[in-house]
């Protein structure tokens, strides 16, 4: 399986532990969303929308995987708490093999900060943003996971003048055949390099999501153009932090990347 954007993928030939990152900072304001894998409690603010289109994959032993065109909603429904909402488009192109495209999984959440620290307190922010992935995507053309899937973590920020850092981590639930319930955690530190532009990286880990196969460690590096206060590029790369064999075709520390335009009004 991969994980892309939080959706998760089968994938026959190509199976790194990947997460793929990108930074959302507005002008000004340190405060990051989805779809970095180490997310932070910060939701989008009351009657707000962040609107992305973005494609995310993993490049490997000429094998290729991932996400896109695909669509990200998040919107401030009532104070401290965000909804969100992924749906997306899959491909899968193993060497050697036919490559496949169509409909992927659909990813569901629920953002809340329980804690929110004046500008002057030492204590960070602390929320929960557990997500549900539904199996929309067919798992028989490895372009879905087949199974319903929960992550819950629990996630803290503090902000400091230009520098942010925030992390933390939770437990995924993972049924299905071969599978394990695993835990993932992670930490980044970014910096607003200019009025228009942030940049920062992450480390993360997570423990075994299959039997018989270890833990993966991996980083992304990224960061977000504001064009405008509206309108936002985003991007980044990185390495997934294992190599796995699948019927014979091992993938080394696969190269992850993301890009999208994001929207916020």
């Amino acid at each position: 399986m991969i994980k892309v954007c939080g959706i998760r993928l089968g994938v026959s030939s190509l199976v790194p532990l990947l997460l793929v990152s990108a930074l959302a900072v507005l002008p000004d304001r340190a405060c990051a969303g989805p779809p970095f894998e180490t997310d932070d409690p910060e939701p989008v603010e009351l009657g707000h929308w962040e609107v992305y289109t973005f494609a995310a994959g993993a490049v490997g032993n000429h094998d290729a995987t991932g996400l896109g065109p695909s669509l990200e909603v998040n919107y401030g429904a009532a104070p401290n708490l965000q909804l969100h909402v992924i749906a997306t488009t899959a491909y899968d192109a193993p060497s050697g093999s036919p490559a496949a495209f169509g409909i992927g999984d659909t990813e569901l959440g629920m953002k809340y900060r329980l804690i929110s620290p004046g500008e002057h307190d030492w204590y960070p922010e602390v929320g929960v943003f557990p997500l549900i992935e539904l199996p929309s995507g067919k798992a028989g053309r490895n372009l879905g996971a087949g199974q319903v899937q929960v992550f819950l973590p629990l996630w803290l920020q503090k902000n400091l003048g230009k520098w942010t850092t925030y992390g933390g981590g939770g437990y995924w639930l993972n049924p299905g055949p071969g599978n394990r319930d695993y835990w993932f955690t992670g930490w980044l530190v970014q910096r607003q390099i200019t009025a228009k532009l942030a940049l920062g990286g992450e480390l993360f880990h997570q423990t075994a999501s299959m039997v018989g196969r270890g833990g993966s460690t991996g980083f992304n590096f990224g960061g977000q153009y504001d064009v405008s206060d509206h309108h936002h590029l985003l991007f980044s790369a990185g390495h997934g932090g294992l190599s796995y064999a699948v019927d014979g075709a091992a993938v080394s520390h696969p190269g992850t990347y993301y890009l999208a335009y994001q929207w916020t009004f």
